[in-house]
């Protein structure tokens, strides 16, 4: 081999290298994270959330670049205020078999000072194709992102709800905050 091959071949691995170590894995603070849905029936509205959701994330703090995101969530630990509306909600999605809701990007792709975030979501058995779209805010040591998706009942085999024989409306409105501690 060439001696200027050579320095080009070991300038790339450098380079790889370099790249590869301004990457970090960052876990969630359970302190300010939360997963909240809203479910809407023409009578009322629900909101419930959970401070118990655990988002991990790949990214470069220096570059102030995300790569990908995880989350996994108890859907027992989701919170209404009314502990027998609650327990009909772990009733309708069978949350004994299958109590944890995930989540796995498989592309972050940023648009002005938003993120698309594209990646499969696993609800009561099903794994859909999801879309989110999130805001980063990179504050001194940490990144707080928020995000907000729909997720349909139907699509994921959930049977609907009903109220007076009304049942609530197919889609979920999903909103997302993260913490990441940074330093």
């Amino acid at each position: 081999m060439k001696p200027r091959m050579v320095y080009v071949s070991i300038f790339i691995s450098l380079c790889s290298v370099l790249v590869r170590a301004q990457t970090k894995t960052v876990v969630s603070q359970e302190d300010g994270s939360s997963a909240t849905y809203l479910l809407i029936h023409p009578m009322h509205e629900v909101e419930a959330t959970s401070k118990h959701v655990q988002y991990t994330a790949v990214l470069d703090p220096e570059a102030h670049t995300i790569q990908s995101v995880s989350a996994v969530v108890d859907v027992t630990t989701f919170d209404s205020g009314n502990s027998n509306r609650d327990s009909h909600a772990m009733e309708v999605i069978d949350a004994l078999s299958y109590p944890d809701v995930t989540f796995n990007s498989t592309a972050v792709i940023p648009r002005d000072t938003t993120l698309l975030v594209q990646g499969k979501l696993t609800f009561h058995g099903v794994t859909n194709n999801v879309t989110a779209t999130a805001v980063p805010s990179w504050v001194q040591d940490k990144l707080v992102v928020h995000a907000a998706f729909p997720l349909s009942l139907t699509a994921f085999k959930v049977e609907r709800p009903s109220l007076l024989f009304i049942p609530v409306q197919d889609t979920l409105r999903f909103t997302l905050v993260a913490v990441f501690p940074l330093k």
